[in-house]
């Protein structure tokens, strides 16, 4: 360990730009074995990980990056895999430059941080070939039966462990293939999408079982569902678009980032990307500064769009979007024109971003600096087809779901007991964006694993009381 000060940081190759952005493959190929041992060496082992403290799911990075080093990749993965229900997956998604990485200690010393995401993506891609990823093996029955409404990071994690515990389990999603924003909301090029369905492949051999294409509400009311199980977790997550309310809007050729993702995702299982959402031959901006908005720039280039643009009111610096995700897009070709926002569209279908310049002014009650007209500096941008990845707000879930006494925050998202994230109904939980808003996958997986944990105590409390009646 302790060779940070003589082997330099190196993540795994990227293909060349003109190459993968021809497909929608993963950008970067696996590290060698070799490789992945000299960079797992470079770890300082700090008496205080600052890379596990700011890790939402604390994983023992630096014990895992000791035993990479030392070629013990079984342990590795065993211990990774303690804390985490998708080390593979978090290793490529998760925004490392913001989180662990970034709070590597020999970053802070000029030396660049161990690239902890690599390590981790390599330490399970290595179990899952050589067969080191064991089923998933229920406990002994409890009788007790768990409805979970949402297929996404934080309901497949909470269903893992409260199957683990030996409760029968029940998933309920609208979609035709359980994953979430894992499935439909992530390009191939961050998340292949076999590595995502080998993992529900296994919850389902475990006997869990996947209701597809159920929508809740429509197919069954939550009282409905209720009746059905001991106790229900809603994972739903938050899908509605963030309306930038900007003139035109409704214009043909003007869609919301998710729409534009999910039939982008699904062309990749196969199906018939529609031409509202097809990028090929046309000029597309793309509006926002977000992971999503860089997802869709990127989708865009793939599609064969003629140009891309990303209008961002802030400037780079500025920007909640991984760096390294923009200097991918600009490596495949994508424009971004900082300080700028839309003003109004125009035609019906569109084809023009009428914008204005915009400037960096005070902070706000946040402390990030607002960003509010310029003087000068209105701006057109020719467009055939105008992405809005604004963010996202919750469902109107107590409406949807027919349960009116469903308790939300003036934001939408769902209000929980913090002690036992449990809703205003009695034995409904709730984990996940629904409950913090819009967020990371990696905070997802750590609400799924928390509230499996407040489930089962909550079932086991339970349990006397139906014997006693």
């Amino acid at each position: 360990m302790l060779e940070f000060v003589i082997r330099p940081q190196a993540y795994p190759p990227k293909r060349a730009a003109d190459a993968r952005a021809r497909d929608f493959r993963e950008i970067a190929a696996p590290f060698a074995p070799e490789s992945s041992a000299d960079q797992a060496a470079r770890c300082s082992q700090c008496g205080v990980p600052y890379c596990a403290v700011h890790c939402p799911l604390h994983n023992h990075i630096p014990d895992w990056l000791r035993l990479a080093a030392e070629g013990r990749l079984r342990e590795a993965y065993e211990l990774s895999n303690a804390t985490s229900t998708m080390p593979e997956i978090c290793g490529r998604i998760c925004p490392q430059d913001r989180l662990c990485e970034g709070n590597c200690v020999i970053e802070f010393s000029g030396h660049g941080a161990v690239t902890i995401g690599a390590v981790e993506k390599f330490i399970t891609d290595s179990a899952w070939e050589q067969g080191w990823v064991t089923p998933l093996t229920p406990g002994a029955p409890t009788g007790q039966s768990i409805g979970i409404i949402g297929a996404g990071p934080a309901g497949l994690t909470a269903a893992e462990y409260l199957r683990a515990a030996g409760h029968e389990v029940h998933v309920y999603d609208r979609h035709d293939r359980a994953g979430g924003l894992l499935t439909y909301g992530i390009p191939g090029f961050k998340l292949e999408k076999p590595v995502v369905m080998r993992r529900i492949d296994r919850l389902a051999a475990a006997g869990i079982v996947f209701h597809q294409g159920f929508d809740v509400g429509r197919d069954a009311s939550l009282a409905e569902l209720r009746a059905r199980h001991a106790a229900l977790l809603i994972a739903t997550g938050v899908y509605r678009a963030k309306d930038g309310a900007v003139p035109g809007s409704d214009a043909q050729g003007v869609v919301a980032a998710l729409d534009y993702l999910i039939a982008s995702n699904r062309a990749d299982f196969g199906e018939a990307l529609p031409a509202t959402f097809d990028a090929a031959g046309k000029r597309v901006v793309v509006i926002g500064g977000g992971d999503t908005a860089m997802d869709c720039v990127r989708t865009a280039v793939r599609q064969g769009a003629t140009s891309v643009q990303c209008l961002y009111r802030r400037d780079r610096a500025n920007m909640p979007g991984s760096q390294r995700e923009v200097a991918n897009a600009e490596e495949e070709g994508v424009e971004f024109v900082w300080l700028a926002a839309p003003a109004r569209f125009e035609g019906d279908p569109v084809c023009a971003v009428h914008g204005r310049a915009m400037r960096l002014g005070s902070p706000d009650a946040s402390g990030r600096r607002r960003a509010e007209p310029a003087p000068d500096g209105d701006f057109t941008l020719e467009a055939d087809l105008v992405i809005q990845a604004l963010g996202f707000d919750p469902e109107d879930l107590p409406y949807a779901f027919g349960a009116s006494e469903l308790r939300v925050t003036r934001w939408g998202t769902l209000i929980v007991e913090p002690a036992t994230m449990m809703t205003s109904l009695p034995g409904v939980f709730a984990a996940g964006d629904i409950v913090r808003g819009a967020s990371l996958v990696v905070w997802a997986i750590r609400d799924g694993r928390d509230v499996a944990a407040k489930m089962n105590a909550w079932l086991a409390a339970q349990a006397p009381l139906e014997r006693a009646a």
